[in-house]
């Protein structure tokens, strides 16, 4: 964390984390993922042994609902919303929930812990869940536990692509400005850990230089030299621990430190969102031109992995436009008394929307 641009990129990444827009995306990525869980439970074939739990649907409409009520209070700037009793530390607490069970087949599944791949249609559902996850989104959330240690510790959580791996799902990495601001270098205030935190903000672990006369206008050189990763923390939380690890012993241990506040986030406190489209670029490298043929056909029934117009050339063949996240439809025949039916049907994407 002394590296200039790894502490720039770290603090972009907070902001990024914190912004009213990446939360409003993640509540928009699970509306997706809840509407077709819904749409699965309803269309689900019949005593099917791969069928999902309908009894996750009230926890999905829980979680909804706080990310709504989450959003309009900090769209005010209200963020309180992310301390220990409060709607997106309960939405965080319902999603790693609904994650740790989400498909108890025990061909899968054991003791909280998925062993294996699941299902094709049922894992379609758990990766369209896991499309409203941002790597280390919990940052800012209250930390609740009996040594009170930091969420972010190492940069490497945020910077370091294998940590945007989670074994049978992938984190999308974001693209990083070119151009970043630097990092404020201030003179506090500063706090020790286990005080309250007097303002939302980005806060650096320092440790205070002591009995010499030095230069404030440098972190470097400076009364403060960095102890850690930044955090962000929430007006009237307990400022964080460290840890020290015991290799040996296999343990770690709570460690005290100072906390410099870098930058106060004040946004939206005039009720305004601004334009935060830097938080959603788009890498050339990783998009490329789009092949429908690399996606696989769908059968009626499973969930759509690419909105745009798909098409059966079976019973007459049909194109359709269906949204993603939608179950993929039947069609309708006559038979030749003139009665419509309905059959199953493979569908090949044709146009990505």
């Amino acid at each position: 964390m002394r590296d200039d641009l790894t502490r720039r990129q770290v603090f972009w990444l907070l902001q990024r984390l914190t912004s009213w827009s990446l939360w409003n995306t993640k509540r928009e990525a699970f509306k997706v993922f809840a509407d077709a869980y819904e749409t699965a439970i309803k269309t689900w074939p019949p005593k099917d042994p791969e069928a999902p739990e309908a009894d996750h649907l009230s926890a999905i409409y829980e979680i909804l609902t706080c990310y709504d009520s989450g959003l309009a209070e900090l769209s005010r700037g209200h963020r309180f919303v992310w301390r220990a009793d409060q709607v997106f530390k309960a939405a965080a607490r319902r999603f790693n929930a609904l994650d740790r069970y989400f498909y108890r087949n025990p061909n899968y599944w054991e003791h909280g812990s998925q062993f294996a791949p699941y299902p094709p249609k049922v894992d379609a559902l758990y990766q369209l869940m896991h499309a409203s996850e941002f790597q280390m989104d919990y940052a800012p959330l209250e930390v609740w536990t009996e040594d009170n240690i930091a969420n972010l510790e190492s940069p490497g959580s945020l910077l370091d692509p294998a940590h945007y791996r989670h074994g049978f799902y992938d984190l999308a990495y974001p693209t990083i400005p070119g151009v970043l601001q630097p990092v404020p270098d201030t003179s506090g205030p500063v706090i020790q850990s286990g005080q309250a935190v007097p303002c939302d903000g980005i806060w650096e672990p320092v440790t205070i230089r002591r009995n010499r006369v030095l230069d404030l206008s440098s972190t470097e050189g400076g009364l403060f030299e960095n102890d850690g990763c930044f955090n962000y923390l929430v007006a009237g939380t307990e400022a964080p621990n460290l840890s020290d690890v015991d290799d040996q012993a296999l343990d770690i241990t709570p460690r005290s430190t100072h906390w410099r506040l870098l930058w106060e986030d004040t946004r939206y406190q005039d009720g305004v969102i601004p334009d935060e489209s830097q938080y959603f670029l788009k890498s050339p490298e990783t998009s490329p031109a789009f092949d429908p043929k690399t996606v696989r056909p769908a059968r009626t029934g499973d969930i759509c992995p690419v909105a745009g117009e798909w098409r059966t050339e079976e019973y007459g063949g049909r194109t359709v436009h269906i949204a993603a996240g939608k179950s993929m439809p039947d069609v309708m025949v006559e038979d030749s008394l003139g009665e419509r039916k309905m059959h199953w049907v493979t569908w090949h994407l044709m146009r990505g929307a």
